[in-house]
């Protein structure tokens, strides 16, 4: 008796906490954002889009961009929100006095309404076509944190983010290493990181590894489906999908540089629902199940083999597909949403709010089909079935 009457007090206990915190549906997926792309002509507004989020539970975003109405209104909402420096000016940003004039310009009005959280200093400059850029970068990163530190915003981490094509080998992933064409400035950059406490972001996409080569990568692999993996014969970690494997290896990049504690975040990550002929894999199934599986690892946490301890941070690309991207089919077919709000795909974010596919329907957000629209639900119907499913947990511990 003694026994029951403790379990029972510490379950009281806990479901006290739980019940006066207001835990929603997506609480504990910190690490989990989604990129707000603008590459068309036909999007909500932003506060429909601030709207949209919400209704999502999500509370990170990432815009390519300094766009003032989104800024302006996302003021004090919840949304932690990460700007962009455009590949375009970055040369202008080498000197001192221009970047603390874009900082004045382009951050600090909005602050502190607009939660800013990060600054990229570019996108893909390592790699980018014009290669007059990479010499620019480290100067533009460093005068941009300079800027705001000196105007007490040294909390807003700057960076950039990089594509996989800076490693020079990617697998096994212990072999990671970068290019050498670059590794003069990524030495630099890295010391930038590693001196500033700022993450090292990478743009990841399995899919791209799987199209040029369907019949060499196990499609399961690729999706985050059960599967046998693969193990790093140096280091014997077990990999049960590519993106972990892919971050590793920039994490072992890293370290060959001579660089530790500098975490590896996700930029992006995606999987096109629509593509052309030759984009083998690019279909609405393959992208709910990329799309799907990636959330629920995001819900659990996790880390990566080399790293299980370190939540790994992840931004999904996109949230609407953009009708003016230049390219292939699949690039104007990345998001979860059309620019009507509607759903491109059932991505399955009501199945993974509850562990029952019967209560959908009170689940903060509804997905009935692939065309359904987003519909809020009164947030205490969400709240009292999340509470009564911790009830019946807590029954079943107690007298299971």
């Amino acid at each position: 008796m003694a026994t029951f009457i403790r379990n029972f007090a510490i379950s009281y206990a806990f479901l006290a906490v739980f019940l006066s915190a207001g835990i929603g549906v997506f609480v504990g997926v910190e690490s989990f954002g989604i990129n707000y792309g603008q590459v068309a002509n036909n999007l909500p507004p932003p506060d429909k889009v601030l709207e949209l989020l919400s209704t999502l539970n999500l509370t990170k975003t990432r815009i390519y961009d300094t766009n003032p109405q989104i800024l302006s209104s996302f003021a004090n909402s919840n949304i932690e929100i990460i700007v962009t420096v455009e590949n375009e000016i970055l040369s202008q940003l080498d000197d001192p006095q221009q970047a603390a004039q874009w900082v004045n310009s382009h951050i600090i009005p909005y602050l502190p309404e607009t939660k800013i959280t990060g600054v990229q200093v570019g996108n893909e400059v390592f790699t980018d076509d014009d290669t007059t850029l990479i010499q620019h970068l480290v100067p533009a990163v460093v005068n941009i944190h300079n800027a705001l530190s000196q105007l007490g915003y040294s909390n807003i981490k700057v960076s950039t983010p990089s594509s996989l094509a800076v490693l020079a080998s990617s697998y096994p992933p212990s072999s990671g290493s970068f290019q050498s064409e670059i590794s003069g400035i990524m030495y630099q950059f890295l010391s930038f990181l590693s001196t500033s406490k700022s993450p090292f972001w990478i743009n990841a996409y399995p899919y791209f590894a799987y199209k040029d080569s369907p019949n060499g990568i196990p499609l399961n692999y690729v999706l985050f489906n059960p599967n046998a993996g693969m193990v790093d014969p140096y280091t014997n970690l077990h990999y049960d999908n590519m993106l972990y494997a892919m971050v590793d290896a920039v994490s072992f990049a890293i370290a060959k540089m001579g660089f530790k504690g500098i975490e590896v975040r996700v930029s992006e990550t995606g999987w096109p629902s629509k593509g052309d002929a030759d984009e083998v894999g690019a279909t609405p199934m393959n992208a709910a199940t990329y799309n799907r599986n990636l959330l629920r690892r995001q819900m659990a946490g996790e880390g990566t083999p080399l790293n299980p301890r370190m939540r790994l941070d992840v931004y999904l690309f996109a949230l609407f597909n953009e009708d003016l991207k230049p390219g292939p089919t699949s690039e104007r077919n990345y998001g979860l949403f059309r620019p009507d709000e509607s759903m491109t795909y059932n991505v399955g974010l009501s199945a993974l709010a509850t562990s029952s596919a019967s209560t959908s329907s009170s689940s903060s957000v509804s997905f009935a089909s692939s065309a359904a629209r987003v519909k809020v639900v009164a947030p205490w119907k969400c709240k009292s079935f999340v509470n009564w499913m911790l009830v019946c947990v807590l029954i079943s511990t107690l007298y299971g």
